[in-house]
């Protein structure tokens, strides 16, 4: 399970580091929109930072899958959570001091919550089991179906936050559905909502890039991504907490790493450093 761990903790640094090369790609890209699949698809396969970055995103998708055979579902998310930090020291350009008070904080939660729960996992053995199928088709359903009403309906809060809460409610399924298709036979079946899954979210993040700055959607994908499965590990695959101590303090971990994605997630206006954001389109 330790050795599952740390290479969730690998596929954290690397993903959050091509997001915000992806981010920076996406923005400087004429205008992309769902209503032009194909034209999109043009623009961003045709840019070379773009494709750079999304075959980091993709290599850092594959050590998370291989962490997903070792170690429990919910405790790969809550490390998985902690890239969110990378995500924000990338953003400020390795400089600290750029990130506003709010965002130093968050990042200072997330290495707490990392900190929290290895001291929860110490001694403690793996409780994983297998869903039932018509819970998996429901959970797998209703966030889909909530991606699709925060991409079609106006949101109150930014545009940027709305379509990067959709990814990451997008790959939220597709992360469960990694972890159902580790379990081979009919589970193999999952492989179709994984790849419809990833492929939507991808997409969808590219239109929030254009619209906000990289801590905004992609804090909000990564929040999302992390707090429904970290939910499903209990819910679905039957994981249970550790007992006395242990349990408080892995409960305080997943709590930390939550409320730093969520923070890091808020709108915010861009830096000045940043490429602009985009207002047209859905």
């Amino acid at each position: 399970m330790w050795i599952g761990l740390t290479v969730a903790f690998a596929s954290a640094l690397v993903t959050n580091m091509a997001y915000s090369l992806e981010h920076d790609a996406a923005a400087a890209l004429p205008p992309l929109s769902p209503r032009r699949p194909f034209q999109s698809a043009k623009l961003l396969l045709g840019d070379r930072r773009w494709l750079l970055a999304f075959g980091a995103e993709t290599a850092g998708w594959l050590m998370y899958v291989a962490a997903l055979r070792l170690a429990p579902l919910s405790l790969v998310q809550a490390v998985a959570a902690s890239g969110v930090a990378v995500l924000a020291f990338a953003t400020a350009r390795g400089h600290p001091s750029r990130l506003a008070r709010r965002e130093q904080a968050a990042v200072v939660l997330a290495i707490a919550g990392l900190t929290l729960l290895a001291f929860s996992l110490v001694g403690t053995a793996e409780s994983d089991q297998r869903p039932a199928a018509l819970g998996v088709v429901i959970w797998l359903a209703a966030f889909g179906g909530g991606a699709v009403l925060l991409i079609a309906v106006p949101m109150h809060f930014g545009r940027a936050a709305s379509l990067g809460l959709a990814a990451g409610l997008l790959f939220a399924d597709g992360d469960i559905s990694a972890k159902l298709v580790g379990y081979g036979g009919v589970w193999l079946a999952a492989a179709g909502t994984l790849i419809v899954a990833y492929a939507a979210g991808t997409s969808v993040l590219q239109w929030a890039y254009q619209r906000g700055d990289a801590l905004t959607a992609a804090g909000m994908a990564t929040m999302a991504t992390n707090a429904v499965p970290i939910a499903a590990g209990f819910v679905l695959f039957g994981e249970t907490l550790p007992h006395g101590t242990r349990a408080i303090l892995q409960v305080a971990a997943f709590a930390c790493l939550v409320v730093s994605a969520v923070a890091l997630g808020r709108q915010q206006e861009p830096r000045a450093d940043q490429p602009a954001r985009r207002a047209d389109g859905p």
